[in-house]
């Protein structure tokens, strides 16, 4: 199925949820803000959050620093 990550077209699996997502970026363990059709999904509700075709999500990672 076709989503939209971050603005750009992804191809993903039609039982695809949102931590196989964030694990298939190699974004798993980091700190995440995830945006699912404008709505925030959050951390425990992510394994549980199967993606549709057409989803538009929107991931952003925190970044430490000084």
């Amino acid at each position: 199925m076709q989503i939209q990550l971050n603005g750009e077209p992804r191809t993903v699996e039609d039982d695809a949820d949102l931590d196989r997502l964030i694990a298939d970026l190699g974004l798993d363990g980091r700190r995440l803000a995830v945006e699912v059709n404008g709505d925030i999904v959050t951390r425990a509700a992510r394994a549980g959050h199967a993606l549709h075709d057409g989803d538009r999500i929107e991931i952003v990672h925190a970044i430490g620093g000084g």
